[in-house]
């Protein structure tokens, strides 16, 4: 954070992949299209490109992503609760939502077809990378548990 504030003071520039995480939202993403995105402040509907990769949905204004490319937000999936359809909360064909703890976001894919692969897609994301934080988090019992016998004679 120092760092960035120093860049931002001073100038200075470091790669997008560092800002972002490490990610190289430019090269070989899991999933990438257009969707429409409702905005988190001013709710208008704006068109933006979707790059899904390493447990990161990044948004940008236009489709040509390359290393100095700048997201306009990144959601990590890993804080996502739950992904799916959401015509019925705005009366919008196509429409889906993805919900944190803090907020619920909505977008608007332009097929049925590509509605339901972004569902799926940021869905087997949400569950690989929050099993991922589940697993560093699992203690095994078995290997901790000790193992003593009672002296002879006596019965438990």
């Amino acid at each position: 954070m120092a760092a960035s504030l120093w860049r931002s003071v001073f100038g200075g520039s470091t790669s997008a992949a560092e800002e972002e995480g490490g990610v190289a939202f430019w090269s070989n993403p899991e999933r990438a299209g257009w969707l429409t995105k409702q905005g988190e402040y001013i709710k208008t509907w704006r068109r933006r490109w979707f790059v899904l990769k390493q447990g990161k949905l990044f948004w940008f204004k236009d489709s040509h992503v390359t290393r100095a490319s700048a997201p306009r937000g990144v959601i990590p999936v890993a804080s996502c609760l739950t992904v799916k359809g959401a015509e019925d909360v705005l009366n919008r064909p196509l429409a889906f939502e993805i919900s944190t703890r803090a907020e619920t976001m909505y977008f608007i894919a332009d097929t049925e077809k590509e509605k339901e692969e972004w569902i799926n897609s940021i869905g087997r994301s949400i569950v690989q990378h929050s099993r991922s934080l589940a697993d560093a988090e699992v203690v095994d019992y078995e290997s901790t548990k000790r193992t003593a016998k009672p002296p002879d004679g006596d019965q438990i």
